[in-house]
């Protein structure tokens, strides 16, 4: 039986395009024109997979994967979207959604794509009421050697033998899920369950039943015994992706359980100790969310004994060829090819531009470029068009502050491939001046 694929998008001529192409592939394909069709549709039928345009004429996509999800939470959402929704697109995987791919799209993309949630599905399918685990092969294990990077290390180094909750803050992309998983490793609880939960991805009806687990017959689709997020983790570590999603009761349910160790699975009148640390993470200010009064002050205590912020890609400079060249080793990978690197021109594109969904967007980009590339270098002509486009990152070197002089100092002679000259003029100031900088912050060349 062929998989079934929903396309949605308000371009009728692409939208029909996209179809005749996939069922040349063997799929079985509907199209939408806007997000009420749409709903129409995944109302009436499964779909396997579900494609939908970002920005649509009555909606958005946001609205179509929380719909979906609703309705049908095995099936796999991709997002198309152009380079202004890269940030949202990237957001919303902590949403549920599967994957996105940018715009122009790429048939041979968008395919894989398609086959790898549908494979995914598959895999999946036996282990559906299982807790979700951290799958290490999506992680970015380079820890870099910025300045962000080697702090962010010793603060992981320092809170991970304790027993101390952890909240980390930081954007979309920017490798929550790596440090989360990092800390758990470094604890006394390292040989004991490790339960990672997208906050965002559970269905607000079905979250005590996630957290806490039920028993059979306890509510209406209820047909065996489920183990709760909870009970997976107890004597290990519990990490909530995207805590700030959490509904206010939901937050009640979560706090009662924290302070009292101790919880009831629905439908059960006999409470279940659990012995669990908890790291959480979120890409909101969750203290303005507590001054809003849409996050429980006494919860974000409870979460942030400790905090760590993790900096944007864009801002950690000098790691960002290390993370190129470690996701094209892993794309190189997975798509079976042999590309051996960058060439220069896209080397300097990947240190000006802004990386919006950070380490998630570089991943997806350099394996779209992969799969298009036809030399064994990676060139500007399988960037997406957007990214060439965008304006450049000189935040560091056009406004730095005493505080990151050092940092500006070090990207602007890398960038200038040491000349100190061009450095200086890079940094706005003379070359004497840049002289006396390099003596005091004890730089060598």
């Amino acid at each position: 039986m062929s998989s079934k694929i929903l396309v949605i998008d308000d371009d009728t001529a692409f939208c029909v395009m996209l179809k005749t192409f996939l069922q040349k592939r063997g799929y079985e394909v509907v199209n939408a024109f806007s997000a009420n069709e749409a709903e129409q549709q995944i109302k009436k039928q499964f779909f396997d997979v579900v494609l939908t345009d970002i920005r649509l004429p009555d909606s958005d996509g946001l609205y179509i994967l929380k719909l979906v999800k609703e309705i049908s939470f095995s099936t796999s959402v991709i997002l198309m979207t152009g380079y202004t929704d890269i940030k949202t697109a990237v957001s919303a995987m902590k949403s549920g959604a599967f994957d996105y791919v940018g715009k122009p799209i790429n048939p041979d993309e968008i395919l894989y794509t398609i086959q790898q949630a549908i494979s995914k599905k598959a895999t999946a399918s036996n282990l559906q009421d299982k807790p979700k685990k951290i799958n290490n092969e999506d992680l970015p294990f380079v820890r870099g050697v910025s300045e962000q990077a080697i702090m962010l290390q010793e603060h992981i180094n320092l809170v991970g033998p304790t027993n101390m909750s952890v909240l980390i803050i930081g954007d979309s992309g920017t490798g929550k899920e790596y440090i989360a998983h990092s800390i758990h490793s470094k604890s006394k609880r390292a040989n004991k369950p490790y339960i990672a939960v997208d906050c965002g991805a559970i269905p607000k009806d079905l979250a005590s039943s996630e957290f806490f687990g039920h028993i059979k017959g306890s509510f209406t689709g209820a047909v065996s015994d489920k183990t709760g997020h909870f009970e997976a983790a107890n004597g290990g570590t519990l990490f909530l992706d995207e805590v700030g999603n959490l509904s206010y009761e939901v937050q009640v349910q979560l706090l009662r359980a924290l302070q009292e160790r101790k919880i009831k699975p629905v439908g059960s009148n006999n409470e279940i100790s659990v012995d669990i640390r908890v790291i959480a993470a979120t890409n909101e200010d969750l203290y303005e969310a507590v001054k809003r009064g849409d996050f429980r002050e006494d919860l974000y205590h409870r979460l942030n004994e400790f905090c760590i912020r993790v900096p944007k890609l864009s801002e950690r400079h000098q790691d960002i060829m290390l993370f190129a060249n470690y996701f094209l080793a892993q794309a190189n990978t997975d798509l079976e090819k042999e590309v051996e690197g960058f060439d220069k021109e896209v080397i300097e594109l990947f240190k000006d531009y802004d990386w919006p969904g950070n380490l998630r967007e570089m991943k997806n980009i350099i394996k779209r470029s992969v799969l298009l590339s036809k030399s064994n270098l990676i060139s500007l002509e399988v960037l997406p068009q957007e990214m060439q486009e965008a304006p450049k990152n000189v935040s560091l070197l056009s406004n730095y502050t005493k505080a990151n002089e050092e940092e500006a100092i070090k990207q602007a002679l890398e960038k200038a491939n040491y000349n100190k000259s061009k450095a200086a003029k890079l940094l706005d100031i003379d070359r004497k001046t840049l002289y006396n900088k390099l003596k005091l912050y004890n730089i060598d060349l």
